[in-house]
């Protein structure tokens, strides 16, 4: 398997930013860790095991990447409004920055010129972040993968009312936007998947569930939301029997 680690300047930041690439060709898909994780976290999971196979036929080119939660999401006493700018600006770093430079990386191993579309995944807050960057960009991400999330600011942003937090909140944004919209047309195009179990911690994401699946279907936008059992928690050993059993269905 073709695996290659990757430490580079992003301007939007002012800082380097990590990541780790798994598999030569394929379907290019961005990998979002959990709540304040590391780009290295499905590798250490297991995740990347679970579908090596499909990663060495070149199905599927997973690139795993470092995220900004600590700052943003996570720093819960800190400012607001700074917390969603510093989101903003590694949700920039990711479109303007990382994937001009996925694109390169992978034609360079696949030996192609794809300009394709890009797949999006990701457990828990990496599974938020993966709906929300398909919702916002469809023009550059076409599927995803979602498990475990939560889709709601206000979980992270209490007692708020800033436009940007508000755009960052697809159960709040898909709930306001007009059938006619045209991402909603892109939207009808894409590969939706979210996931989640109705056991341990999985209450909220079962609530988001829902309320993803009445406005989706008032969009007319197919999805597959799909809950799982009562003994299926919000953990890693299930994300492991989740994320292969859906690939499969998507690559």
């Amino acid at each position: 398997m073709f695996v290659k680690y990757f430490k580079e300047y992003s301007y939007n930041l002012d800082r380097e930013m990590e990541f780790k690439v798994y598999g030569h060709a394929g379907k290019p898909c961005v990998v979002f860790p959990c709540q304040d994780g590391q780009f290295y976290d499905f590798e250490d999971r297991g995740m990347i095991d679970t579908i090596a196979d499909k990663i060495e036929q070149g199905r599927i080119q997973l690139f795993c990447i470092q995220c900004a939660d600590k700052e943003s999401w996570s720093d819960t006493w800190g400012d607001q409004h700074k917390r969603i700018l510093i989101h903003e600006q590694w949700f920039n770093y990711v479109c303007e920055e990382f994937i001009p430079r996925l694109y390169q990386i992978h034609n360079e191993t696949a030996q192609e010129d794809y300009q394709g579309k890009v797949m999006t995944t990701g457990a828990s807050m990496g599974a938020y972040h993966s709906l929300n960057f398909l919702l916002r960009r469809p023009d550059i991400f076409d599927t995803t993968l979602c498990l475990s999330g939560l889709y709601h600011a206000s979980y992270f942003f209490q007692n708020y009312n800033d436009p940007l937090i508000y755009h960052n909140s697809p159960t709040d944004y898909l709930s306001q936007m007009d059938p006619y919209h045209p991402y909603v047309e892109k939207y009808r195009h894409c590969d939706i998947i979210i996931c989640c179990g109705q056991g341990a911690w999985e209450e909220e994401s079962c609530k988001d569930g829902n309320l993803l699946r009445e406005q989706f279907a008032r969009l007319n936008v197919p999805v597959w939301i799909d809950f799982w059992g009562y003994d299926v928690c919000h953990d890693w050993p299930w994300w492991l029997k989740q994320f292969p059993y859906f690939i499969d269905k998507l690559v």
